[in-house]
């Protein structure tokens, strides 16, 4: 009996790299929409005059629900793919703290940056976790890398920093979430061009028309 042409190797192969392309390119919409957001949070904290206390717990709530909404949606959407969980953590984080930022009406400058902090201390340590074992994978981590060191830092920063008023933390959440944000648009687009070169090596595998 013939074998089967499509039951060797290569055609799994060429669908396991369709998945992939097609996983890729559903992450970098999500990743800029990210970055996008957290370059406005930024620019928004480190330009406004007059910043308020109360302003900042609105401005950080308002992100980390919607960023936190984000990555959970994104999560449930697209939970065939291995480890979709840790995206779901990170969502379900940020939820957490944009809800404490906005039902907390009146924080203290203290308070406030605990919370930040703390979001951003674990939020990086996620994401370092993640890279570190998809880098095993030998997939692309290097800004993801990235991203969870900054947000490390920025999170040991913010709670060993003595702070006082809502100037300090307006400008240490602004400077952190500007460069957070171009990290992870550089993401973005290096997951978008991981898409192009996966469809572009599919069709080079594919076999020729007859």
């Amino acid at each position: 009996m013939a074998s089967d042409p499509t039951s060797g190797p290569e055609p799994h192969a060429e669908r396991a790299a369709a998945v992939l392309s097609i996983d890729l390119r559903q992450a970098w919409p999500v990743l800029m929409a990210r970055a996008v957001l957290a370059v406005a949070l930024g620019l928004v904290m480190l330009t406004v005059p007059g910043v308020t206390l109360l302003l900042v717990a609105w401005a950080f709530g308002i992100y980390a629900l919607v960023d936190g909404a984000a990555q959970v949606l994104d999560a449930i959407r697209r939970r065939h793919r291995p480890r979709w969980w840790i995206a779901l953590l990170l969502g379900l984080i940020g939820v957490v703290a944009g809800v404490i930022a906005l039902i907390w009406p009146f924080p203290t400058a203290v308070v406030l940056a605990v919370l930040v902090g703390c979001w951003a201390l674990v939020t990086g340590v996620i994401e370092i976790v993640s890279a570190v074992r998809q880098r095993r994978e030998r997939r692309r981590t290097a800004w993801l890398v990235v991203a969870g060191l900054l947000s490390v830092v920025a999170g040991v920063l913010i709670l060993i920093w003595p702070v006082h008023g809502a100037v300090a933390v307006a400008m240490l959440l602004g400077v952190f979430a500007t460069a957070y944000g171009v990290v992870l648009a550089g993401l973005a687009l290096a997951v978008r061009r991981a898409s192009t070169t996966s469809d572009d090596d599919l069709l080079r595998s594919a076999p020729a028309s007859p």
